[in-house]
């Protein structure tokens, strides 16, 4: 590759990308919301017990802030082959190109982007508590589901681009978690 490779983080790739990062700006992808709808039988959940994982899901007027991640020059082909392996476990996730905003008002085109395939099984929409429900039991290869949660919440938390929905399913898990 002969130009820059930017990532979009919007779930674990925030706080655990798994490459060499040269640069990191705050961005907002347009069309897309961030939401656990996207059943894991891999890396938070078994094919018996499933977890949830974040996906980028198509809405019109939505949008979801994350993180632009650029890629080490010099790393983009094996960054991208790593990406491949982890995200496209399954064909759940569509690999896209997408343009995204900073937060400073400029924008970057070609964006790697991994979102929800709304005709594969393993796409889902329930409500939160439900999610919540699943998402304190269930663990896979990757962990317990309730950490890529923290996590995930903890980390938009830092950046200062917290998600309400997050914010609240980490109340509802820690509540069934605690014991009475």
């Amino acid at each position: 590759m002969t130009s820059s490779l930017w990532v979009f983080g919007y779930g674990s790739l925030l706080w655990n990308p798994g490459f060499t990062v040269a640069e990191t700006r705050i961005a907002r992808l347009h069309g897309w919301h961030r939401s656990f709808c996207m059943s894991s039988i891999h890396h938070r959940g078994t094919e018996k017990k499933p977890g949830l994982v974040l996906a980028l899901d198509a809405v019109d007027g939505g949008y979801c802030d994350g993180l632009a991640l650029r890629v080490a020059p010099g790393t983009e082909d094996s960054t991208l082959a790593y990406l491949r392996e982890r995200e496209l476990i399954s064909s759940a996730y569509v690999e896209r190109r997408l343009q995204v905003s900073f937060r400073e008002g400029d924008t970057q085109d070609d964006v790697l982007t991994y979102v929800i395939n709304p005709g594969h099984v393993q796409y889902c929409q329930l409500p939160l508590d439900e999610q919540a429900r699943i998402i304190a039991g269930a663990v896979g290869g990757r962990g317990p589901n309730d950490e890529y949660l923290y996590n995930t919440a903890s980390h938009l938390s830092e950046l200062g681009i917290g998600d309400a929905d997050l914010e609240a399913l980490v109340d509802m898990v820690r509540a069934m978690k605690t014991p009475a």
